[in-house]
């Protein structure tokens, strides 16, 4: 029987695409005698940090402007083909070295406990990693993807459509779900356990099983109007079972200060962007008809401009609309002076420290107050279960509130935030989501108070901006000004084109090509 032995070993992990180069390699990086379960796992969690490219080009130059949560004030660079091919390598380096693991797994013939138990984290991480790229393109390669290195390699894999990369994450997941509820961790010694690689979820399996019941929430509603028949009954088996989802406290996040390392990419995409600003749309929806703030969450995610104002830029802009400028990301500059933003900074800016901080502000995987919102939804609309629009109103008002607990805590954290906004108390959240621009009345029209769930959840996920792009194309009733959106996904990227033309060629053809307008399965 074999022990995990806890030794950190030096890495390298080519960043390919999902097939780039696989001509040219003869050897496998991941051979057994090369590496061990622990250190390849713990690579897979460090994939999860969001990659430069695609925070600049994705993030910054396309989707906080398609959300509205923010606006982009001119195009810049415009390569969103650097961030797809940021986001394509990143899970197709990910998904070969998670299929290591697996072969590695099925050859374990001892500890069937403790293997069963490190698949499961496995499928975890890689559900949420595989729905994300499935979300941003449709179909891509899965059931093939990341096998250049088995027995019978492949070089070339086909595309999968979306709905079947949908149920089979959905049935890992719940598989996974019973085998980290089941009771225990593994214990130390003489059982297979990731123990400190896992600078993730500290190998709790409790962490692991709420994260994964939370994933499953998620993604069932997210495809619910696709396919009612499937996805129904899962939500009432999560909902009545029992089930323990990330609850208030126990955000799943990738923390740079826990995690020894330092998140230098987010200033860097938006210095080096230095476009987006607090646009109207989210503005007009956190103040009131005066320009009144009434969520102090406005204070967490934007400041104000170089004069000490609050200024949005119209989310419609014309060419009579005066430009932004200044500096207000750049780090010497704000670090030296942090009062001065540039004289051209004449519209409200993303908060310098909230994007500034490179320990003490965490990349958000999932929020507690994203299941109040998700379960606040179930009950309204009746997903699988009985509707109970008093159960609807109570999660949503815990939402809100567990929401502003939350980005409270981050601003109070930060050791170096140094122009802290008023903090709001617990009187203070509560009477937010009592206000009667964002109060849910368990007797109010059903319709309205989707708007106001959905609402929610965009602001909640304001540094998530993938998942408010998920939640505007599901729904279309997030906050708007612009026409109805028509940006439904992102084009595969050009390394696809190239090393897998075949398979891409056929994709195109199928799907009615490769454009942005096109919508995904869920969407449909």
């Amino acid at each position: 029987m074999k022990k995990v032995i806890i030794i950190m070993s030096f890495l390298v992990f080519a960043t390919v695409g999902c097939d780039k180069g696989f001509d040219d390699i003869n050897t496998n990086p991941l051979a057994p005698s090369s590496v061990n379960y622990g250190a390849v796992f713990n690579s897979l969690v460090q994939s999860l940090q969001l990659g430069w490219n695609r925070q600049l080009f994705l993030h910054n130059e396309v989707l906080y402007d398609v959300t509205e949560q923010a606006v982009v004030t001119a195009k810049t660079f415009g390569n969103v083909d650097g961030g797809s091919e940021d986001v394509w390598s990143n899970y197709y380096t990910a998904l070969k070295n998670a299929r290591e693991l697996h072969s590695r797994f099925d050859a374990q013939t001892e500890d069937p406990r403790s293997t069963d138990i490190v698949r499961a984290q496995l499928n975890v991480l890689m559900a949420y990693k595989t729905f994300q790229v499935t979300d941003f393109f449709g179909d891509i390669p899965y059931s093939e993807g990341g096998q250049a290195f088995t027995e019978d390699a492949i070089l070339r894999a086909k595309y999968d459509n979306q709905e079947d990369i949908y149920k089979s994450l959905i049935e890992d997941l719940t598989e996974a779900s019973v085998i980290l509820s089941g009771g225990g961790e593994a214990p130390i010694g003489s059982y297979l356990r990731y123990g400190a690689f896992d600078t993730f979820l500290g190998d709790s399996n409790d962490r692991w099983a709420r994260f994964c019941n939370s994933l499953l929430l998620r993604h069932l509603v997210r495809m619910y109007d696709a396919d009612p028949e499937y996805a129904g009954p899962r939500v009432k088996d999560l909902t009545e079972s029992g089930a323990n989802f990330v609850t208030e406290g126990g955000d799943i996040v990738m923390s740079p200060a826990a995690q020894n390392w330092d998140n230098l990419g987010v200033n860097w995409s938006f210095r080096e962007h230095n476009r987006v600003r607090m646009g109207s749309t989210i503005w007009n929806f956190m103040t009131d008809d005066e320009g009144a703030i009434l969520d102090p969450r406005i204070g967490f995610f934007f400041e104000e401009n170089n004069a000490g104002e609050w200024v949005a830029f119209p989310q419609n802009s014309t060419s009579d609309t005066p430009q932004s400028g200044g500096e207000p990301y750049q780090r010497d500059k704000r670090d030296a002076a942090y009062d001065d933003k540039g004289a051209g900074n004449i519209y409200s800016s993303v908060n310098y420290y909230l994007i500034r901080d490179e320990q003490d502000i965490p990349e958000i995987l999932m929020t507690a107050a994203e299941v109040k919102f998700l379960q606040s939804e179930i009950f309204l609309r009746g997903i699988g279960v009985t509707a109970d629009p008093f159960l609807a109103a109570s999660r949503y008002q815990e939402g809100v509130i567990v929401s502003v607990n939350y980005w409270k805590g981050l601003v109070q954290n930060s050791a170096i935030w140094s122009n802290k906004p008023p903090i709001p108390s617990i009187a203070d959240a509560f009477q937010l989501s009592a206000n009667a621009k964002y109060a849910m009345t368990f007797d109010g029209d059903t319709e309205e108070n989707r708007r106001k769930i959905y609402e929610q959840r965009w602001v909640d996920s304001f540094r998530q901006p993938w998942e408010a792009f998920s939640l505007l194309r599901r729904t279309n009733l997030v906050p708007r000004e612009r026409e109805v959106n028509q940006f439904n996904r992102f084009q595969y990227p050009q390394s696809e084109v190239a090393f897998n033309s075949d398979n891409y060629e056929t994709q195109i053809a199928t799907m009615g090509g490769d454009r942005t307008d096109i919508e995904i399965w869920w969407m449909e």
